[in-house]
């Protein structure tokens, strides 16, 4: 007899356990490509707004850029404090949720809700910014090649496809080496090598003004998304708490250095908005020509941009789904499909994608002012909620933690605020309005949760369950093989059986009960009278008045359709049966589904379908009414 020894096994899982996890290397390129690619819209945006000032004005793109970087060094130093405080994940809404209260939480998680939202919207676009500027002759096409790229990432997730972190690396690492040889080689050249031909965007000159400075603070703070998406997943690290706040900081570097070596460009080169063609385009023109060092640099946004569209498909799903595990969205969130995929909050987030790059157009410049907003008040609530935890446990040097975080907090609140009031007119009123909308949203389908928890006593000891006296149910419009399938399964459900007629206008009581009585199938029918167009209604206002001490069961009869589309053709009376009786009885209802197959003839069949053809016209029945007595 020979033993296994486990612990080889042991040893080996959890070895692949520990491969499973994230690096710094795999981290940046598994959950950094939100803020990686948004040197490719970052910097245009701020350009867009100093252009309007001309020269004098775009000579301001260096100190907003350094104002931003500023504000990014801050931003990573309190992650890191984050990533220490909550090393179970979760970000802003977790620490939120747990200092600051059920309703800061609800609000932290609308604003992560509206930035993967408009993360894919902007990824996508810019990245078809990126290859129109390449190939101008898409540029007629861009909001269908934006739908076409958003169905098709769609699709991919949907079927479960995702990419690992290490599949991500390649691309992470060509961009970041494209963009750090367009600021090298341009840093070190005299004057640009070509100048990207199109037409300048026009503007109405302005003097260099504080509100203008604050409005291109802004709109650049768009490049500082998706500096939080490391503190949301810490579990996934290798000794999680350090290599995730190793990771934070290295984000931190690579970002601002690519955006203050953007910003010197461009006011080296004197780079002004053009039609068609994007500002990261012209700098990569600039600094390496039109040759294929230029196409290298345009490719690899639009592959950095498409993958960082295809994050917040792994994101916004499964925030959705810890939301419906709290009651605060509808549970089917939660409900993972045979490929683990959470399929409604795939879906959710294509469709309100696609209706912004619709909205917008495709254009990366319509939509970057909205993105700001949302994501810092994100960051103030998670500076907030850090304050709280710091003076709550107040561990060793809890007082420069709570001083760092607080400052933190004030200065996200006013780029808040500022983006906010700066972008107000140009489609920021929108998310200040979504905001709150989704937190009401969230509140009231909590809320209801909680009313259905006290109607069903959850959490305590129910009394034992009584027997009833129960009837079945079943309403017959015809003598079919429907109506044979669906009595035969009410037999098999309890005695106390009847059968339901409800005489239309124009049909014929003696008829029917001709076709009934031939077939003579030993249930007692009730026949009524009613309108056609009301036979739910008809039989629910019956069962209420007739059976109010009795449980209910209704079987219906349907007939299954063979396709999808079968299901909006005429004749779906069971399903109107089955909301009226939901919705106005307490009936439980079943369906009888008959497959669409051939069914062998029973005997006297041509005989039943004979009886009703025999009566020449409808005529008014004296006895309508109950054809027999029902059963005890």
């Amino acid at each position: 007899m020979t033993t296994t020894d486990p612990l080889p096994n042991l040893v080996s899982a959890d070895r692949r356990s520990i491969k499973q996890k994230l690096t710094v290397a795999t981290g940046l390129s598994g959950l950094s490509l939100d803020a990686m690619a948004s040197v490719s819209y970052g910097p245009e945006a701020v350009v867009l707004v100093l252009a309007a000032a001309g020269s004098a004005g775009l000579g301001f793109t260096v100190p907003v850029t350094i104002a931003i970087a500023v504000l990014l060094a801050f931003l990573v130093a309190s992650y890191r404090q984050l990533i220490a405080a909550f090393p179970q994940g979760g970000g802003a809404y977790a620490v939120a949720k747990a200092r600051l209260g059920h309703r800061a939480g609800l609000t932290a998680a609308a604003s992560l809700v509206v930035d993967y939202i408009l993360n894919v919207a902007v990824s996508i676009a810019a990245g078809v910014a990126a290859l129109t500027s390449a190939v101008p002759e898409l540029l007629p096409y861009t909001t269908w090649i934006c739908i076409g790229i958003l169905a098709g990432v769609t699709v991919l997730n949907l079927y479960g496809i995702s990419y690992s972190a290490r599949a991500f690396m390649l691309p992470t690492v060509i961009f970041v080496l494209s963009i750090a040889t367009v600021i090298v080689a341009g840093l070190l050249r005299s004057e640009p090598l070509t100048i990207a031909q199109g037409d300048a965007i026009a503007a109405n000159t302005t003097t260099v003004g504080v509100l203008l400075l604050l409005k291109a603070f802004s709109s650049g703070c768009a490049a500082l998304t998706g500096v939080e998406a490391i503190a949301n997943a810490v579990p996934s690290f290798r000794n999680p708490v350090r290599t995730a706040q190793r990771t934070e900081v290295t984000l931190g570097v690579l970002l601002g250095t690519m955006l203050l070596g953007l910003a010197v460009l461009i006011e080296k080169f004197d780079i002004h908005p053009v039609e068609g063609s994007t500002v990261l385009s012209q700098l990569a023109e600039a600094s390496l020509g039109s040759g294929i060092p230029f196409y290298v640099v345009q490719f690899a946004t639009v592959v950095l941009l498409a993958l960082a569209a295809n994050t917040s498909f792994g994101g916004l799903p499964t925030l959705l789904r810890l939301l419906a595990d709290d009651d605060c969205l509808p549970h089917r969130f939660a409900a993972r499909s045979p490929r683990e995929v959470y399929r409604f909050g795939v879906l959710t987030l294509a469709v309100f994608a696609a209706i912004l790059l619709v909205g917008a157009g495709g254009s990366m410049n319509a939509l970057v002012p909205l993105f700001a907003i949302g994501v810092f008040v994100g960051f103030t609530l998670a500076q907030f909620g850090l304050v709280r935890h710091w003076r709550a446990i107040r561990s060793p040097g809890w007082r420069l933690r709570t001083a760092l975080n607080g400052f933190g907090g004030v200065l996200t609140a006013v780029a808040a605020v500022v983006t906010a009031s700066m972008k107000f007119t140009e489609g920021a009123w929108l998310i200040v309005v979504a905001l709150p909308l989704l937190v009401l949203m969230m509140e009231r389908v909590r809320m209801d949760y909680r009313r259905g928890d006290d109607l069903r006593r959850r959490g305590t000891t129910p009394p034992q369950p009584t027997s009833q006296d129960t009837v079945v149910i079943v309403p017959v419009s015809e003598v079919s093989e429907l109506s044979r399938e669906a009595l035969g399964a009410a037999i098999s459900m309890g005695r106390n059986l009847v059968a339901v007629h409800v005489c239309g206008e124009g049909d014929s009581a003696r008829a029917f009960a001709k076709a009934w009585d031939a077939w003579h199938p030993d249930v007692a029918l009730v026949m009524l009278e009613g309108p056609d167009h009301s036979v739910g209604r008809t039989i629910a206002d019956w069962i209420r008045r007739r059976y109010t001490d009795h449980r209910v069961v209704v079987v219906i009869g349907a007939l299954d359709p063979l396709a999808a589309w079968q299901r909006v053709l005429p004749g779906r009376r069971g399903t109107d049966l089955d909301r009226i009786l939901t919705r106005e009885t307490d009936a439980v209802v079943c369906h009888v589904r008959l497959r669409r197959q051939s069914v062998p003839k029973l005997p006297g069949e041509a005989l039943l379908h004979d009886c009703g053809d025999k009566v020449a016209a409808p005529v008014e029945d004296p006895a309508l009414g109950e054809r027999a007595p029902e059963p005890r």
